[in-house]
């Protein structure tokens, strides 16, 4: 069956047939359409002419005698019967009053029921009460009693109604005063609409049947004669030709002597075959050679991976210092490079340099300049000789005329003195504890490689705890998007600093997201290497507690933060005027964080001696909340005249020294300082 459909001739002759059977089907749509709209106008009038009739037996006035008279009276007696003739001369199948459940128009209670005699539907009891049939059904009772409307009708011919497709007319009983008392309906099935459409399709499928049996036949054997042997000969050539690889001894040209287009494809493919032969045996050396080199350029680039330091963090026993570093080659092996490495207990070495060019050349070059970096750095010279005798070797035996730009520095580890000195590398960014990114615009001296004797010049940097060191290679800079323009250090300090505060790792990553954000689709065209450390110093003495924000649990936070200030010296007053902000912002979470809920909350108290002075951290996963931004209350008025709230956040701002909030990864965190 699958052959068959792929077959030109069925295809062929399967699309004529599709075209007969689209334009049957539209010719079909409008006929139907029309024939059904005049067939339906037809019963509907026919419907409503029965409904208005049946209403002038019904008096609308005598609708609560009616009632009244639960359907016994012989005035109801007399209208019911008079509906029923009605009923059964008009052809309708039901002719009935209702009463809608006016408060939702849910129910209807039925007044009169009749039925077409030779029916097989049964009436429905004199006040019997039902749901309504659905939504369209309450809309038009609605219609009747409040709009003022004359006429409503609904047409039931889905497949999903419970009885025979049929139309409902309904028209209200309006009493003296005009008002609708009642709605009577009258309900005609549909069937014999139903018949003459189905018998208008019948007609309809066996014309097109019999236009379909005469296009295949007549198709056939057109295309059989002019296409389908031809082209049976060229597809079996194909298929031995995909399979041998050979080419034929007796050419398609010889057997299909048709000048047409069918015979230049014969043509072609003879000369196809004498082309592709031709062309494999090339291509066989030239997949060998490139396997050969694709295997070479792989182990390239895992050597050159293996030359970087790769596991993070690199010293987890080091406390002074958080260090990540990254290097994203743009042509699988690159030029950049870092390097990072303990010359002794005090003393880290940190090194990122580009090397000119791209690919194996340049993963060479960057290979030998990292180890003869390293080896000056292990001797103990200060920054400035290291790039110096370096220099001196690389442009000893530099006949690529190759160069590197580098930045090198040796951090003090006890003191953060950072001692620097700068190849023609790019300005690092240096962030303090209490500010942000910026260029550290250092002197640069000449690149590695490009002239023999030059002296390099050294710089010092103290590093405070808190501060931040990034250094990076033009890649980073220099990415472009599909319009050529720059990512530029301006977007890449943007990126820095909305992440100032977050560790190494995270700030790199986030600087690699902006880049990829910005330049989109467009090529990678440099490498892009970046080395972040963040400079501790000597850790502070920090505890945390994790407890459930409960105004229960207050006496436990203040008891755990009283024992980090008592260890730590802290005079009793201090601690005593601590202990009334720490109660005023956890009593504050635990009342309005989580409300009406609870939750966690964090608080972390840090302590030092040099300069003496705590630090307590209270972290939430509330609702979003600074209690900085409340305004001050007026003191000077009495309890009385004062707003309700904001005394306590005052009071906290009195005691401490310094109060911080921020909103930060869906956290409050606040931290209040204060010295001694």
């Amino acid at each position: 069956m699958k052959k068959l459909r792929e077959h030109a001739a069925v295809k062929s002759i399967g699309g004529i047939i599709l075209l007969l059977v689209l334009f049957s089907i539209i010719v079909s749509m409008i006929g139907f359409s029309s024939f059904t709209d005049a067939l339906m106008n037809q019963y509907s009038d026919g419907a409503f002419l029965t409904a208005e009739t049946a209403a002038d037996f019904v008096d609308a006035d005598r609708i609560d005698a009616y009632v009244q008279s639960g359907g016994k009276s012989e005035e109801y007696l007399a209208a019911w019967n008079r509906l029923d003739q009605i009923c059964n001369s008009s052809g309708a199948t039901f002719v009935y009053v209702i009463l809608p459940d006016r408060t939702d128009w849910a129910h209807i209670t039925f007044l009169f029921s009749t039925i077409d005699h030779d029916s097989p539907y049964t009436v429905y009891d004199f006040g019997y009460v039902r749901e309504t049939t659905n939504d369209e059904y309450r809309q038009k009772y609605r219609a009747l009693y409040e709009t003022g409307s004359m006429r409503q009708l609904v047409i039931r011919d889905k497949r999903y109604i419970e009885t025979d497709p049929h139309i409902t007319a309904m028209v209200p009983l309006k009493d003296s005063y005009g008002l609708t008392r009642a709605i009577l309906c009258v309900q005609r099935q549909m069937d014999v609409m139903v018949k003459a459409r189905t018998t208008y399709i019948r007609r309809i499928a066996a014309a097109l049947i019999g236009l379909v049996l005469i296009v295949i036949a007549g198709q056939s054997m057109f295309l059989h004669r002019s296409l389908l042997r031809p082209l049976k000969l060229i597809s079996e050539e194909a298929t031995r030709f995909a399979g041998e690889n050979t080419v034929a001894e007796k050419k398609l040209r010889d057997k299909i002597r048709s000048r047409d287009e069918v015979g230049q494809l014969a043509s072609s493919i003879d000369r196809m075959e004498e082309q592709v032969r031709d062309y494999i045996e090339n291509l066989k050396h030239i997949t060998a050679e490139k396997e050969r080199i694709g295997t070479e350029l792989s182990l390239a680039a895992r050597i050159q991976e293996a030359m970087l330091p790769g596991i993070f963090p690199p010293f987890p026993e080091r406390s002074e210092f958080d260090l990540y570093a990254a290097m994203d080659p743009a042509k699988g092996i690159g030029g950049d490079f870092y390097d990072f490495f303990l010359i002794d207990d005090d003393h880290l070495c940190l090194v990122i340099a580009d090397v000119s060019g791209k690919g194996i050349p340049a993963a060479l070059f960057m290979m030998a300049s990292k180890i003869i970096l390293a080896n000056n750095a292990m001797m103990g010279k200060s920054p400035a000789q290291i790039l110096t005798d370096t220099n001196t070797s690389i442009c000893s035996n530099n006949r690529e005329e190759m160069f590197v730009t580098v930045w090198l520095g040796i951090l003090e580890i006890s003191s953060g003195k950072l001692t620097a000195a700068n190849a023609g590398h790019e300005y690092p960014a240096l962030k303090y504890a209490d500010g942000h990114f910026e260029l550290y615009r250092d002197k640069h001296g000449f690149v590695i490689g490009g002239m023999d004797g030059v002296k390099y010049k050294e710089y010092e940097i103290l590093l405070k705890p808190g501060t931040k060191l990034f250094l990076y290679t033009d890649g980073v800079p220099e990415a472009t998007d599909s319009s050529d323009e720059m990512f530029g250090t301006d977007r890449m300090a943007a990126a820095l600093n909305d992440a100032a505060d977050a560790s190494p790792e995270h700030i790199i990553k986030n600087v690699r997201r902006s880049v990829d954000m910005f330049v989109r689709d467009a090529e990678q065209f440099d490498d892009m290497t970046m080395l972040c450390l963040e400079y501790k110093g000597k850790a502070a003495d920090q505890s945390e507690m994790d407890i459930e924000a409960k105004v229960q649990n207050l006496p436990r936070v203040q008891d755990f933060v009283d024992k980090h200030l008592q260890s730590a010296g802290c005079p009793e007053k201090t601690r005593m005027q601590i202990g009334v902000s720490v109660e005023e912002i956890f009593v504050n979470i635990a009342n309005y964080a989580y409300a009406p809920e609870t939750g966690r909350a964090t608080v972390r108290v840090e302590t030092s001696d040099d300069p003496a002075k705590v630090s307590v951290t209270f972290i939430d996963w509330g609702v979003p909340y600074d209690p900085l931004e409340k305004k001050d209350p007026d003191v000077t008025l009495t309890a009385e005249e004062r707003d309700v709230g904001g005394l306590g956040i005052f009071l906290t701002k009195k005691i401490m020294d310094d109060l911080s909030y921020e909103y930060r990864e869906g956290k409050n965190i606040l931290t209040m300082r204060k010295g001694w």
